[in-house]
C-alpha cells in the first residue's frame, strides 16, 4: 500500500505532539495524513479520546492507517469496537502502563486496562528499553496479546522529542516497510 492509498489518521498521546515531534512531522510530510483533535489535550477523558478516533476513523473515505503514540495507542485500541470503516493497519509507538499505580498523572490510570483481544487488523508496536511511562515487558505482553509485531527501539525514552525522537529516521523506515507490506 502507498501512503497516498489511505487515509493516515495521527493519534498524540497525553499532552499533544509538538512541532518538533517525529508525528507532527510525519503529518506535515503525509499528504494524506491528519491528526485527531482531541478536545482536551492536558486532562484526558477516556471516552472522549476514544469517541473522536472512531468518528475520524468513521469519516474516513479510503483504508485507514492509525499512527499512535502513547495515550494514543490505548485510545485508538479502545476506540476498535466503535469502527465501522476499514483499518488496514496500525503503527502503535510508546504504549504507557495505564495500570502502573505509579504512572503521572493519575487520572491517566482511567485509560486501562488495554483490551487483550487480538487486533483485527495488522499492527506493529515500537517500544523502548528505558521508557519511563511504560516498561519493554509491557509493551511485549500487550502486543502479543494482540498479534502485534513487537520492534525493540533499543534505549530511546519514551520516543518522543524530548528523547531526541523528532526527525526519528528509524521508525520512517520501520513504517515505510509497514505500509509496503499492507493490501488496499
Amino acid at each position: 500500500m502507498k501512503a497516498s492509498d489511505a487515509d493516515i489518521l495521527i493519534i498524540p498521546g497525553y499532552t499533544n505532539s509538538g512541532p518538533s515531534h517525529w508525528q507532527s512531522r510525519w503529518e506535515a510530510k503525509l499528504s494524506t495524513a491528519r491528526r485527531v483533535e482531541q478536545a482536551e489535550w492536558s486532562k484526558p477523558v477516556r471516552e472522549d479520546w476514544i469517541a473522536r478516533i472512531a468518528e475520524e476513523v468513521n469519516a474516513s473515505t479510503r483504508p485507514v492507517i492509525l499512527i499512535a503514540h502513547s495515550l494514543g495507542v490505548t485510545s485508538a485500541v479502545h476506540a476498535i469496537p466503535h469502527f465501522r470503516k476499514p483499518v488496514a493497519g496500525a503503527f502503535f509507538v510508546a504504549p504507557p502502563d495505564v495500570a502502573n499505580p505509579d504512572i503521572r498523572p493519575k487520572h491517566l490510570m482511567t485509560f486501562g486496562p488495554y483490551p487483550r483481544d487480538p487486533l483485527p487488523f495488522p499492527s506493529i508496536t515500537v517500544a523502548s528499553r528505558n521508557d519511563p511511562f511504560g516498561s519493554y515487558d509491557h509493551a511485549d505482553d500487550i502486543a502479543s496479546s494482540w498479534g502485534s509485531f513487537l520492534v525493540d527501539a533499543g534505549e530511546a525514552g519514551h520516543i518522543n522529542a524530548d528523547s531526541g525522537h523528532g526527525p526519528w529516521p528509524e521508525g520512517t523506515m520501520v513504517f515505510a516497510q509497514f505500509l509496503s507490506r499492507l493490501s488496499a
